[in-house]
């Protein structure tokens, strides 16, 4: 299993990315991260709102762009959906609506941002049986298809230190292609104020706009931390 700090520092171009893990203490937590390269990407903030939503918001009073600002995480009962675009405002509804996780993630496509076409990855997680998620990415095929290549992965009753990660990209310093659909990871940080520390620090500097780990039911009170001070 990959250390958790070596999967991203190994990776020099991340994109956005969404880990489910237990720490040491045995906490359930959820984290959500972006980078950017270009100006537009780095002048964002992940915000809380007076609901139970995390959003990524425009930095300045730049014009919502829908691919770059979106509810990233929201609360949903007893559920806790976060990913990377605005699919989780929509699986969210669905899931307000009665269906079950694996048919809430049904149906989504990948970004229309030729030609990386960023995968859309979204997390449904609780904290009951085991601290349970489910993973869904919409991913463009390697080939030429325009159909949308649907991953679902259940995982439960991880151990202390073990969880799932998935990025949007990878990249080698020559190239940027799409993530793997995804990696079991381990942590060694016993609580979620050092975790969101080894995400921060393992993400590449330049490139960092922010990050948050928060718990099920507890996005008011999730640790934030981003870069958008020095930027704006």
């Amino acid at each position: 299993m990959t250390l958790l700090r070596d999967a991203l520092t190994g990776n020099h171009y991340p994109g956005r990315g969404v880990l489910w893990c237990r720490t040491g203490d045995g906490t359930m937590l959820g984290a959500y991260f972006l980078t950017g390269r270009s100006p537009a990407s780095q002048a964002r903030t992940l915000q809380r709102t007076a609901g139970d939503e995390l959003i990524v918001a425009p930095a300045d009073a730049r014009q919502h762009d829908h691919l770059r600002h979106y509810v990233a995480a929201r609360q949903s009962g007893d559920l806790l959906i976060f990913g990377n675009g605005e699919q989780v405002s929509t699986v969210s509804d669905r899931l307000g609506s009665g269906l079950a996780p694996i048919l809430a993630l049904d149906e989504l496509d990948y970004e229309p941002d030729p030609p990386i076409f960023t995968p859309r990855l979204t997390v449904i997680a609780d904290n009951h049986e085991g601290g349970q998620a489910w993973f869904g990415a919409a991913r463009h095929s390697t080939g030429s298809r325009a159909a949308t290549n649907r991953l679902t992965l259940h995982v439960s009753d991880l151990a202390p230190g073990e969880g799932v990660l998935m990025t949007t990209y990878h990249s080698d310093r020559q190239g940027i292609a799409t993530g793997a659909p995804f990696t079991e990871v381990r942590t060694t940080e016993d609580n979620r104020t050092d975790l969101l520390d080894e995400l921060w620090s393992a993400l590449p500097p330049e490139l960092r706009i922010a990050a948050a780990v928060f718990a099920p039911g507890g996005l008011a009170s999730a640790d934030i931390r981003q870069a958008a001070e020095t930027r704006v």
